[in-house]
């Protein structure tokens, strides 16, 4: 059976001309607790053409005129499509390459993903899944949005698995015979970014191959240890799973009155995706530690003990586990680890006893935090628990997804605030 769900776009771009770093807005789920950031955006873009205009911060998802801010949304992108701000190229992938702060850039590239191939329910065996647990109640606002709308502006971010580095990397040793589309600073601190145009053809073909062989069984089964019993999976959703899961449930709805050909190219099939190399050495994956809120430590340890021996693993408070999780508390600190963990990722051994524990323990509350610093400081508090999560190999990450289903959430940051994707391409989803 056929691994490959890529699909060559009808990528859409402002006419030339347009002032792009008023164009490019940041992904419209960041920053939702600092409005201030988003009027400065308003400022910033003025009257000009902006991508701010086609999409819905979600800074403003429970304010009471969203519905009029909706409907203002999908008249500007009929707007865009019939004044000719926006223009259709030719069928193609864009070729991308960020600079937002670090040493060195994010490299890209924008294509599209059969939604078909998607799934983020828990159990899902499909060729793309979400590296996290999708909250499905966070799609119902958001599909009010892409419903009326004619197109779609993405922010998500799709993971491969590629550490030999032959799919995105080797496009860079031949750019300039690629037409450079774009380049210009993003605004609030967002650095710069850059695009060439891959037109489809003997190029794209072979993109699409080489991401097809990643994901061969063979392949498959060595990279990551497993058998033909473990689903394939060529993609991972990094960043905008709620954009992906709304684009997916949205296409479940209109599919319903469509035949089997109309269904086939229907534009609304297809997401608009950046797919990264996981190995880019500009993605840092952190962490995240959990501080447990109204704890009794020793409490807590006993039934980590009894939990694990239940679940046919064996824990004890030293270093001797093959999974260890260092925790602090008022009075001290220790170690928990797990012998033949029943999980792939370290994090998923620690958060199934917590969450188990929480379950019948009402009172007690569990907050994800950065930084070891924050962690010790908080978790050294009366009545807290400080737990500290090892790094995160980028190996196992896939792994995980793989041998775990969906990762526990708050497994792992990826990159800050302003480093996310900013709005940039476009492309129809309605004929």
């Amino acid at each position: 059976m056929s691994n490959r769900c890529t699909h060559v776009p009808h990528i859409m771009m402002p006419k030339k001309g347009t002032d792009l770093s008023k164009w490019a807005v940041i992904a419209c789920d960041q920053y939702t607790s600092q409005p201030d950031y988003w009027a400065e955006t308003d400022r910033i873009v003025g009257s000009a053409p902006s991508t701010l205009r086609l999409t819905l911060p979600e800074v403003y998802l429970e304010d009471s005129n969203v519905g009029t801010r909706t409907a203002k949304i999908h008249e500007t992108m009929r707007q865009y499509l019939t004044d000719g701000t926006l223009e259709e190229l030719p069928a193609g992938m864009m070729l991308t390459e960020r600079f937002s702060g670090g040493s060195c850039p994010r490299r890209g590239l924008v294509l599209a993903l059969d939604l078909e191939a998607y799934e983020y329910k828990a159990g899902s065996q499909s060729l793309i899944r979400p590296t996290e647990k999708t909250v499905v109640e966070r799609i119902p606002p958001r599909l009010k949005v892409r419903q009326g709308a004619s197109l779609e502006l993405p922010h998500i971010m799709i993971l491969i698995d590629d550490p030999d580095r032959t799919v995105i990397e080797p496009l860079f040793d031949r750019v300039s015979s690629f037409e450079q589309v774009y380049h210009t600073g993003l605004m609030q601190n967002g650095g710069s970014i850059q695009g060439w145009f891959i037109p489809q053809g003997a190029e794209t073909d072979l993109i699409e191959c080489k991401l097809e062989a990643l994901s061969e069984r063979k392949t498959f089964n060595r990279k990551y240890g497993c058998t033909d019993e473990q689903a394939l999976l060529p993609y991972a959703v990094g960043d905008g799973n709620h954009s992906m899961a709304t684009a997916k449930a949205y296409w479940e709805d209109i599919k319903q009155g469509l035949s089997e050909a109309e269904q086939a190219d229907h534009p609304a099939r297809f997401a608009l995706v950046e797919v990264v190399n996981i190995h880019d050495e500009s993605l840092i994956i952190e962490p995240i530690h959990r501080i447990m809120f109204g704890v009794d430590a020793d409490d807590l340890l006993n039934a980590a003990l009894a939990f694990y021996k239940a679940q046919g693993c064996e824990a004890s408070l030293d270093a001797s586990g093959d999974h260890v999780f260092p925790f602090c508390t008022e009075n001290s600190g220790g170690v928990l680890s797990v012998k033949n963990p029943k999980w792939a990722i370290p994090l998923a051994t620690l958060q199934a006893f917590l969450d188990d524990y929480m379950e019948s323990r009402k009172d007690v509350k569990i907050d994800y935090i950065h930084g070891e610093d924050v962690t010790r400081d908080l978790g050294s508090k009366p009545g807290n628990m400080g737990f500290f999560l090892p790094d995160i190999s980028k190996n196992d990450l896939f792994r995980g997804v793989i041998f775990d289903g969906v990762l526990p959430r708050k497994t792992f940051s990826m990159g800050e605030a302003h480093e996310k994707r900013y709005y940039m391409e476009a492309k129809k989803i309605v004929k």
